[in-house]
């Protein structure tokens, strides 16, 4: 699953790793981002940030709180 941020310049993916699927932490946010150097927020090109079953599901559960809550705060 791929979403691009910041006028496209700034591209997240998550998927699960099938190639370590016997580590813990086998769930990947990769962040990419695309543009001038000068313009850039991230030192490296491209990270990724392996996470397990618990925190993707906590960073969901966070993500899905702040929408709900900016969704009630613009009514």
């Amino acid at each position: 699953m791929t979403i691009k941020l910041l006028n496209d310049s700034l591209k997240i993916e998550i998927f699960f790793e099938k190639n370590d699927k016997e580590y813990e932490d086998n769930i990947c946010v990769c962040v990419e981002e695309f543009g001038p150097e000068d313009e850039k927020i991230l030192y490296a090109g491209e990270t990724n940030i392996y996470i397990n079953v618990e925190q993707a599901r906590e960073l969901a559960r966070m993500l899905t709180i702040a929408a709900d809550q900016s969704n009630h705060a613009s009514r």
